[in-house]
């Protein structure tokens, strides 16, 4: 079924947008919130309650791509589900093994009044991604946007684990100088 057609079901109520939605993208959600929880029952938790808030969201909401829409939903919950869970360092998902990797390139901050900041790191970085070439962008997006495992980003493009590594190694080096060439600090 085509995503606005399962968008208009979700606007008239129709029960039938939730099986819609599973059937289309519950593999896509399921893989996102697995990468970073790498357990079952909070993978299955999340989804159902990525379709409650897509449930609640449409209407007001009218999303032009579902996908992306559910997608950061979906990544959304299973980071707050994570962090309620993992209360230390350890974990079996993707996420604390992830957030490690990009800690030397971006580091989070605790001041709300920093928005500004953010988004323009944010641009930043989007800047960066939009000047590398396609595949290392979604190399980069698979692990550090979607959680995803080397293993299988290696799978996915063909490509060695130990290949796949040094480009994101090279990346992540290339986006901290990158920031650090435009004034921000690390």
């Amino acid at each position: 079924m085509e995503d606005s057609k399962i968008v208009q079901l979700y606007w008239s109520r129709d029960q039938e947008a939730i099986p819609a939605t599973a059937a289309k993208y519950g593999t896509y959600c399921s893989a996102i919130a697995w990468n970073i929880l790498g357990n079952k029952e909070d993978t299955e938790e999340c989804i159902n309650d990525t379709y409650l808030n897509a449930w609640n969201s449409m209407p007001p909401h009218r999303p032009s791509m579902l996908s992306t829409f559910l997608g950061k939903i979906t990544r959304n919950l299973s980071i707050t589900r994570y962090r309620s869970i993992h209360t230390q360092k350890r974990g079996g998902g993707q996420a604390f093994c992830v957030l490690e990797e990009l800690a030397d390139c971006v580091s989070g901050t605790e001041d709300p009044a920093d928005a500004y900041s953010r988004k323009e790191l944010i641009d930043t970085i989007n800047e960066f991604l939009g000047s590398v070439s396609p595949e290392r962008r979604s190399m980069f997006l698979c692990r550090y946007w979607y959680f995803d495992s080397i293993p299988n980003i290696a799978f996915r493009f063909g490509k060695t684990e130990n290949a796949v590594s040094v480009t994101l190694n090279r990346l992540r080096s290339k986006l901290r100088h990158y920031l650090l060439e435009r004034g921000f600090e690390l």
